[in-house]
């Protein structure tokens, strides 16, 4: 594998779900303190490349780097912070918000270790970001989509990442939860936290962007500075909107275990 300072390097990448090719050949490369979104129809193959990035789904040709460290030997899953699409932070657990926001202390450390002043601290501040302090104590259950979705982002930003993956954050929630999904980022982003994200457009996110990619069957279509036209990007299902006015096949990965 090419030796890089990338926070993520991936090289010709190929994968087959369900013996169906998804993925060909794509190279994305994400740097220190950058924000850079995945763009495309449904389909395209976005989320396969970012599970295939965390170890989730495992390549066919290529390779994967995080950190400089290609992923078969990649183990320093602590600074990494991975939010799937849509999936229910309850998961038919009966939990609390601030007992799944903890869960994101637990990445990489000591069996047995104490859960210290620290780890309370980063839970707390984490909580703030999204904005659900004030629900620490409730069920994650009774919660609506839109806050679950921020109670696992803020179970990601506990762990205080290097390298933040998000799937699609922003589809399907309420607006109060787009706006404190966007001032999470903004505060991760202002602190150097790399950050590669899935979205349908790029909305109140697109002042964060510094660069964007377009899958179009499996295949790179375009990288740039800005979004594409969408008259150039016909198969495309999705709109490229201004921002609004004011506005893991790794089984020994810890992302690919269950967590609550």
């Amino acid at each position: 594998m090419r030796m890089s300072d990338h926070i993520v390097d991936v090289l010709g990448a190929s994968a087959a779900l369900g013996g169906r090719p998804i993925l060909h050949g794509v190279d994305l490369t994400l740097d220190p303190g950058e924000v850079v979104t995945l763009l495309g129809a449904n389909g395209s193959g976005k989320s396969t490349l970012v599970r295939a990035i965390v170890g989730l789904v495992p390549l066919t040709g290529g390779t994967v780097a995080l950190f400089g460290t290609p992923l078969t030997e990649f183990a320093d899953w602590a600074r990494v912070g991975y939010v799937p699409q849509r999936v229910m932070a309850a998961s038919g657990v009966p939990a609390t918000v601030r007992e799944v926001v903890c869960a994101g202390r637990l990445s990489g450390r000591r069996i047995f270790t104490r859960f210290g002043a620290a780890d309370r601290a980063a839970v707390d501040d984490a909580l703030d970001v999204v904005g659900l302090h004030p629900l620490a104590g409730v069920g994650v259950a009774r919660l609506s989509g839109g806050q679950q979705q921020r109670v696992l982002i803020a179970r990601a930003l506990a762990g205080r990442p290097d390298l933040l993956i998000l799937d699609e954050p922003m589809s399907g929630v309420d607006a109060d939860s787009q706006a404190a999904i966007v001032a999470a980022l903004q505060r991760m982003t202002g602190a150097g936290t790399s950050v590669l994200v899935v979205l349908h457009e790029l909305g109140q996110l697109s002042p964060l962007i510094d660069r964007s990619m377009v899958l179009r069957g499996g295949r790179v279509a375009y990288v740039g500075t800005a979004p594409p036209d969408p008259a150039e990007d016909r198969d495309a299902d999705h709109d490229f909107h201004p921002p609004v006015a004011g506005g893991f096949g790794l089984s020994s990965s810890p992302l690919g275990s269950a967590r609550p």
